[in-house]
């Protein structure tokens, strides 16, 4: 073969169709690298794989992204502990949607620098002789030798497959997920962050569309919590499991209702803990939005419609709006008085499941008289609510 074939097709000679499974190939394993591994094994304990399958990822990830296990980890999970703070590694909140989607990689780098912070949070990452000596101390050989392969494999079009596959990871990832995923989308809960999911179908990312999911329930090796949400990361693991490859430890535990259950109990007081973020959105949706209408409709029209982001503000009470616009949401409110009542029962709900530290007994106390008060309240909407949630309980692991 001379030199002028080499270049243009490498030592494969390979099709177009074959350049482009490979490319897909290639990348989707990177994908998985991180969501599967990096993210859900590694940062939340969700699932574990067999040793060499976490090997396979381990070298995969070092090879096409140069990051290092260890440092990944930690700001992965100073972001889950501070999210939406000055302290968070990467929050559009903080830093700008353009700042983290177009230089996220940039804050990846900077937190990077911060050794206090990966050994802080970094605990429990591979520590073996080939994590001390190659894949931490040299990030940059494996970009370089898989840059190598491509080309052998390839010529020059293999170039243009490694340098996309550099990108792949900062632009959908760090981009993609660590921006629009807290900037635009759709809510299943009423996590206290801005986490959203981007699509139900979360295919093209490995899962991680599915951003405001994990924020309710990070520790579940499993994204898709709807009927209609589909999480090709967890296709991944169910096969892993078949063949003895992967052990799921975590996923997040389903709720049902018991009927006929008159004081709420300890199994009402977990069930409503763990799912504290589907309450307060299933409150916003059974609730706020029926009352809301109601009221419109004494109105007979003439009432002065919410919209957009004021609107969808009274799911968290205005909490990620500025102080200018919270207070005129606010004022919107107190002009009427139905609404204004069950956004005060929502407070105070949603008071009552944030003190997770009480002794179980005396959080049952108060959630018993949260549901006394809420039924003799003559608004039907929040006292159905209120009968429903005294019979919730916990179903799965």
């Amino acid at each position: 073969m001379d030199w002028l074939s080499f270049a243009a097709k490498g030592l494969t000679g390979s099709p177009l169709w074959l350049v482009v499974l490979y490319f897909a190939l290639v990348t989707q394993l990177t994908i998985f690298a991180v969501t599967l591994y990096l993210h859900r094994s590694q940062s939340h304990r969700g699932v574990d794989f067999h040793p060499l399958i976490a090997h396979v990822f381990r070298f995969w990830a070092w090879l096409t992204t140069a990051m290092v296990t260890k440092e990944w980890v930690a700001i992965h999970r100073k972001h889950h502990a501070k999210c939406e703070t000055e302290e968070d590694p990467h929050s559009p909140q903080i830093h700008g949607i353009g700042k983290v989607l177009f230089h996220g990689v940039v804050l990846y780098q900077q937190a990077c620098k911060d050794r206090a912070l990966i050994e802080q949070y970094g605990t429990g990452t591979p520590n073996d002789w080939i994590e001390r000596n190659v894949y931490a101390p040299l990030p940059a050989l494996g970009p370089t030798l898989m840059a190598l392969i491509n080309i052998a494999l390839f010529g020059a079009i293999g170039l243009a497959i490694w340098a996309v596959q550099m990108l792949w990871i900062p632009v959908l990832a760090a981009g993609v997920v660590n921006g629009l995923g807290h900037w635009w989308g759709y809510r299943n809960f009423e996590t206290s962050d801005t986490s959203t999911n981007l699509t139900p179908w979360a295919f093209f990312i490995g899962g991680e569309e599915l951003h405001n999911n994990h924020h309710a329930y990070p520790s579940s090796s499993k994204f898709a919590l709807r009927r209609y949400e589909f999480d090709i990361g967890w296709v991944a693991i169910r096969v892993l499991s078949f063949f003895k490859l992967a052990t799921v430890l975590r996923v997040a535990p389903a709720l049902s209702e018991r009927p006929n259950v008159s004081i709420p109990d300890m199994d009402t007081v977990r069930a409503l803990l763990t799912h504290r973020f589907k309450v307060m959105g299933d409150y916003f949706h059974g609730v706020i939005m029926p009352t809301l209408k109601a009221e419109a409709e004494r109105a007979e029209g003439q009432m002065e419609r919410l919209r957009g982001k004021f609107r969808r503000a009274l799911a968290n009470d205005g909490r990620w709006l500025d102080e200018a616009s919270r207070e005129r949401m606010r004022t919107w409110v107190r002009e009427r008085p139905a609404l204004a009542r069950v956004m005060e029962y929502q407070r105070s709900l949603a008071a009552t499941l944030e003190r997770s530290g009480r002794n179980g007994e005396a959080l049952a106390e108060s959630l018993r008289a949260w549901c006394d008060e809420a039924e003799k309240s003559g608004i039907a909407a929040l006292e159905a609510f209120s009968r429903r949630i005294r019979g919730y309980q916990l179903v799965g692991a």
